[in-house]
């Protein structure tokens, strides 16, 4: 059973988060040929807050 952990800053849709783990779970099933009830997906959402680039916060990059 392979387990997939995705880190990715808040404020995507949930359309785009259902087309992400479907494309992943795909991806897996056809590279190690598994069905796909055998795939997790763990999804976990940070702020931006959260998250920092060259030394300093994500929020404060103006990205």
């Amino acid at each position: 059973m392979p387990i997939v952990q995705i880190h990715l800053l808040e404020g995507r849709s949930l359309e785009q988060k259902k087309q992400l783990v479907s494309e992943v779970t795909g991806a897996i099933c056809r590279s190690i040929e598994v069905k796909p009830e055998q795939v997790r997906i763990i999804l976990q959402e940070m702020s931006m807050d959260c998250y920092s680039v060259g030394g300093g916060l994500f929020s404060e990059k103006g990205s």
